[in-house]
């Protein structure tokens, strides 16, 4: 018999994942519906191209260990949904809080992720926390997460993605987050390339600086946080999303020093070259497979593409096949996707 969660999700997983267009009359129509709990508590917007969800996630470790009740939001998850709505530092029961904004989505049409963000604002405020710290989803300006009362902006940084939405340049793209910012907000940026978009209240700061700057004094405390598929250790083997060549260049900086055999499936729209060459300097043998996404690209075709990368390559078109060959051939490196480390979670354990 399936769990609440397992029912939640199926009910979830039977809605579209993208608008027909983007745009946030639906989401302030549907958070109207359920009493704006949008509004009920003040928040720190996170946006950027890599790495936000640890951002995040550290955000509310650092007010949380300040003594402030934290609600937070992330995309997306790698194990269960369940990983997208936490309440001070402990997931919610993602059941019910679908449940609480569910005839609402399915009256106005919502989707996945317009759906999940309702269902995270509405538990925040029936819990009454002080404070939401909220990863925005696809750039920032026509983003659901747009309706917050954002006291301050952490930007990340700024990478070519989704250009076909946000535009083919970083300052395009960046304009396109930092439109979340708002008169009064303070924004924390990486460097000052882009302060110029940023309004007059910014600092040059991470996670840190954004934590002390919603506080408005130092952060006291340090806090360490661990995210699934984000630089992950399973016994020797390694599992990170990184999913764009900016994600891919932060990984292989990171790795222990040695060889790895790549296990990966790359989505469609990626810059799959750029990827595939960085990720050929760890090792000399790729294994190609499909992840869930139907953006994915087929294991074949990223097989022929890795080859003028790498030495031998191995296109296997089944996760669970593909992670037990590479386990055959050495140490294993598995990335190029958070669908790819989903689907592997699931049947690993």
């Amino acid at each position: 018999m399936p769990s609440p969660v397992d029912e939640a999700a199926a009910w979830l997983e039977a809605r579209s994942p993208w608008p027909r267009e983007f745009g946030l009359g639906r989401m302030r129509t549907l958070l109207a519906s359920l009493g704006d709990p949008q509004l009920a508590y003040p928040a720190v917007h996170v946006v950027g191209t890599n790495g936000k969800s640890t951002a995040t996630l550290t955000v509310e470790a650092l007010l949380r260990a300040e003594g402030l009740s934290v609600g937070s939001t992330i995309s997306p998850h790698v194990r269960s949904w369940s990983e997208r709505i936490r309440v001070d530092r402990e997931e919610a029961d993602f059941a019910a809080a679908l449940e609480r904004v569910r005839p609402v989505v399915e009256q106005h049409g919502a989707t996945q992720f317009e759906a999940v963000t309702a269902a995270a604002f509405a538990e925040f405020a029936a819990r009454g926390v002080d404070v939401a710290v909220v990863e925005a989803g696809l750039g920032g300006r026509l983003d659901a997460t747009n309706v917050l009362r954002s006291h301050v902006v952490l930007l990340t940084n700024v990478g070519l993605e989704h250009t076909e939405v946000l535009g083919d340049t970083r300052e395009a793209i960046a304009e396109e987050k930092l439109a979340v910012v708002q008169e009064g907000t303070v924004t924390v940026l990486p460097d000052e390339e882009f302060a110029h978009l940023a309004g007059p209240n910014w600092i040059v700061g991470g996670a840190r600086e954004a934590a002390a700057a919603f506080l408005g004094r130092p952060v006291e405390h340090d806090v360490e946080v661990r995210l699934p598929g984000r630089l992950e250790r399973r016994g020797d083997e390694i599992w990170d999303g990184a999913h764009n060549p900016d994600g891919v260049r932060w990984l292989v900086e990171r790795l222990p020093p040695g060889e790895r055999v790549v296990v990966a499936s790359i989505l469609s729209d990626k810059d799959v070259e750029a990827m595939l060459a960085t990720l050929a300097s760890v090792g000399r043998v790729f294994v190609a497979t499909r992840s869930s996404s139907p953006r994915a690209l087929a294991a074949d075709e990223l097989a022929r593409r890795a080859e003028r990368h790498f030495a031998e390559v191995v296109a296997e078109p089944e996760p669970a096949a593909a992670l037990a060959r590479a386990r055959e051939l050495g140490p294993v490196l598995v990335t190029g996707s958070l669908y790819l480390l989903g689907d592997l979670a699931r049947t690993e354990g």
